[in-house]
């Protein structure tokens, strides 16, 4: 069983986010967060719509009772 230590925990943590993870350029997270938008705004409407349809089934439903 190998032996747990919080220090070496740390300096491998370390060592892989200095060395081993390749981090994205300004323009690469600029682009991912405009498509990352675009998408929750395109999905928000189509939420939007489905609510709306769904709305307007349930009260031409209960207005003809």
């Amino acid at each position: 069983m190998a032996k747990f230590s919080i220090s070496g925990y740390a300096k491998e943590s370390y060592d892989e986010l200095v060395h081993k993870v390749s981090w994205p350029t300004w323009s690469e997270l600029q682009n991912s967060a405009i498509v990352v938008s675009v998408a929750s705004l395109i999905i928000a409407f189509v939420v939007y719509l489905m609510d709306f349809s769904f709305q307007s089934l349930m009260k031409l439903f209960y207005n003809n009772f």
